[in-house]
């Protein structure tokens, strides 16, 4: 059993850091809002810190779940920053979704310090947090991502290194194209089936045992028909990863016309109110549209 810190605890951090206690680790929690520490800890045992690095001290693994580029470097440099308390061979593990650039800078100041630095985004919504089910796309050294492939799986059911630092993030960002692409033309395919007349979910169980089947269509169909969308992955957080794909897209002249298309969607829908619902709205914006 291992001794970590657990920085972030929203809905994807909370329940992840809730394995890692169950599993017998000792699992220090820090989050901005100190309210949902004290919960955390409530619920789950373990204990809490006031800052990053108070929770980063004499910890083998240091893991975050946090917002942004900036969330993540707040909370890894600076005199209170995760770093500052990190001995020598501890290992940070971030699952955040950011960009490939500040995964590099980060790697590269965590090795000035003889601390290793694992990009590690997640896929899988709150569901797979709270099931332990998520798929992870890792980044880093070798060596450090085969001592903290132990920790990640006690929350994946699939965990890989990808390549060099950024590796993971870059992965990321390919899960993300793939299901913006895919939720547009499930929108698509039950609108239009709804203007023609037929029976939606008829319609889903017919075509998803067919080479249209997906884990969005089985997963997200039936709320997508009742008009709810209170659950899953945010517009707002998806228009954030939308835009470190498109300017990473940029810098590597990678086209991703799709992409830049159904962004322009995903802001229609902010535009109607839903940055808070769950990207299966992208349909909501093709009914308001009549």
């Amino acid at each position: 059993m291992a001794k970590l810190a657990f920085l972030g605890l929203g809905v994807m951090g909370g329940p992840m850091a809730g394995h890692l206690q169950k599993a017998g680790h000792e699992v220090t929690v820090y989050n901005r809002t100190t309210e949902k520490s004290r919960l955390w800890v409530e619920a789950n045992g373990g204990a809490m810190k006031e800052t990053p690095r108070e929770a980063a001290q004499g910890a083998d693994f240091v893991i975050s779940c946090v917002g942004n580029d900036d969330d993540l470097r707040s909370v890894c440099l600076g005199d209170d920053g995760a770093f500052s308390g990190m001995k020598e061979g501890a290992i940070f593990v971030d699952h955040t979704t950011v960009s490939a650039a500040v995964t590099r800078e980060l790697y590269e100041a965590a090795d000035a310090q003889q601390i290793s630095f694992v990009d590690a985004p997640i896929s899988g919504g709150q569901a797979g947090a709270e099931n332990g089910q998520l798929s992870i796309m890792c980044g880093g050294d070798e060596g450090a991502f085969d001592r903290a492939l132990p920790i990640m799986e006690v929350y994946s059911k699939i965990c890989r290194r990808l390549g060099d630092s950024g590796a993971g993030q870059m992965t990321k960002m390919c899960n993300q194209i793939a299901i913006a692409g895919l939720v547009q033309g499930l929108s698509e395919a039950l609108h239009f089936a709804q203007k023609a007349g037929l029976d939606g979910r008829d319609v889903v169980e017919v075509i998803s045992q067919g080479a249209a089947g997906s884990w969005q269509m089985s997963n997200r169909y039936e709320t997508m028909l009742d008009d709810k969308f209170d659950h899953g992955f945010a517009v707002d957080w998806m228009r954030k990863d939308l835009g470190i794909c498109l300017d990473t897209a940029d810098e590597i002249e990678a086209s991703l016309p799709v992409t830049a298309l159904v962004d322009q969607f995903y802001k229609d829908v902010q535009k109607l109110g839903g940055g808070r619902w769950d990207t299966s709205s992208l349909i909501k914006r093709l009914n308001a549209m009549g």
